[in-house]
């Protein structure tokens, strides 16, 4: 264990300077076990990816039985592929109209760019709007539009002609969209800067004013969609339909797969006005896409998503502590707030060593993440819980 320790720090690149160093032996259902023998309950769930746990028996069955028919076969769309062709079937029969075609890629910051492409071409404009403290991804299109400078500085110059407004502040959105603006991208839960819901009236005046000043209306989804918070997709809680949705993480149960999908028309714009201009090699892997049709196949034919809400109840029960300011969030989605954002780092490391995977967030530090597997228990909730406020009180 020792060498292969050594050899994670020498020979794969790091990104953060405190990982949580745990030797993974394997995972079932909401653990990871280590090797040191050690079990560790997924309150993370890779952020927000395993919705439907660890090794989830419909989801390898599919894998396997299509390793063994063919893996990658050609450039994303050449060919016709009965995995990719079902699953964005299903994805169709599942999501409101007009969003009835899904491009697919590899991850959600590839979805975000295709999706601004698509954005400007389809519109023939050149203006961005964003959010302040968003997040879409580490890619130099996908960061141009997060809202946070200290992660970007050292990256630019970025895209031009991108404009920024506070998530929720309608007033301030209103004098930033205009004539000019091809397209306002949006994550419909905020969730970088701690989980921030949307008020009850903001995405549909967004949705308004686009319609206004023909810009296209994007919703990212890419951590709140397959069901994190009690809807297949987050925006059916608040009644609007965007132009372009992205989705990604929780939609392959494990396995890398993301896309956008929007409006035929729309989506014709890659043939009809830009042919070729969007291309990916991978995207659309059918191993990738037979584990994403199984798992939203078990998604909409179970009672999991009716189950989020109950749970989200349990864990607001259960999480109950001086030290803890507030709960934000939806479903399974959520943060709690500590009062002394000094504490955040010891807490997180009391409750690894007790035996319970928590995360960080991007932009606030007195905030941690709770995002397990949708298939947690109520027995399991309890236990987590249990072991935050453990954790707490040895503050």
């Amino acid at each position: 264990m020792k060498e292969l320790k050594k050899c994670f720090f020498q020979y794969q690149t790091q990104v953060n300077p405190y990982p949580m160093n745990i030797i993974v032996d394997h995972a079932e259902g909401n653990y990871i076990f280590g090797k040191d023998g050690k079990k560790y309950l997924d309150f993370v769930a890779g952020l927000s990816v395993n919705v439907l746990g660890h090794g989830n028996k419909k989801i390898k069955e599919a894998i396997k039985k299509q390793v063994d028919k063919y893996l990658h076969t050609m450039v994303y769309g050449e060919f016709i592929q009965s995995p990719c062709v079902k699953l964005c079937k299903e994805i169709s029969k599942n999501i409101p109209y007009p969003l009835k075609t899904t491009y697919l890629v590899n991850s959600g910051t590839e979805a975000v760019e295709g999706a601004l492409k698509l954005a400007k071409c389809y519109t023939g404009k050149e203006e961005i709007i964003s959010c302040k403290w968003s997040y879409h991804g580490s890619t130099h299109g996908s960061m141009s539009v997060m809202g946070h400078e200290d992660y970007k500085r050292f990256f630019r110059p970025l895209l031009p002609l991108v404009k920024f407004f506070t998530f929720n502040h309608i007033e301030e959105f209103l004098g930033s969209i205009t004539e000019k603006t091809a397209c306002v991208i949006l994550e419909t839960i905020q969730c970088s800067s701690g989980i921030r819901l949307p008020d009850s009236s903001f995405l549909k005046e967004v949705r308004k004013q686009c319609d206004k000043k023909k810009a296209l209306m994007i919703l990212d989804e890419v951590q709140t969609g397959f069901g994190r918070t009690g809807k297949l997709f987050a925006f059916e809680h608040y009644n609007v339909i965007p132009d372009i949705l992205i989705i990604g993480k929780g939609m392959g149960g494990g396995m890398p797969i993301s896309g956008f999908v929007s409006s035929k028309e729309i989506m014709k714009t890659f043939i009809d006005v830009a042919p070729l201009g969007h291309l990916t090699t991978f995207g659309g892997n059918p191993v990738s896409a037979s584990a994403s049709l199984a798992t939203l196949r078990q998604l909409i034919n179970s009672d999991i998503l009716e189950q989020v809400s109950v749970k989200e109840k349990y864990i607001r029960k259960y999480l109950s502590h001086d030290e803890i300011k507030n709960i934000h969030g939806k479903g399974l989605l959520l943060s709690f707030e500590l009062k002394n954002k000094n504490t955040v780092e010891k807490v997180l490391k009391n409750c690894l060593k007790k035996g319970l995977i928590l995360f960080r967030f991007l932009f606030h530090s007195n905030f941690i993440r709770i995002s397990p597997p949708l298939t947690i228990t109520k027995h399991e909730i309890q236990k987590g819980c249990s072991i935050i406020i453990e954790s707490l009180n040895q503050l």
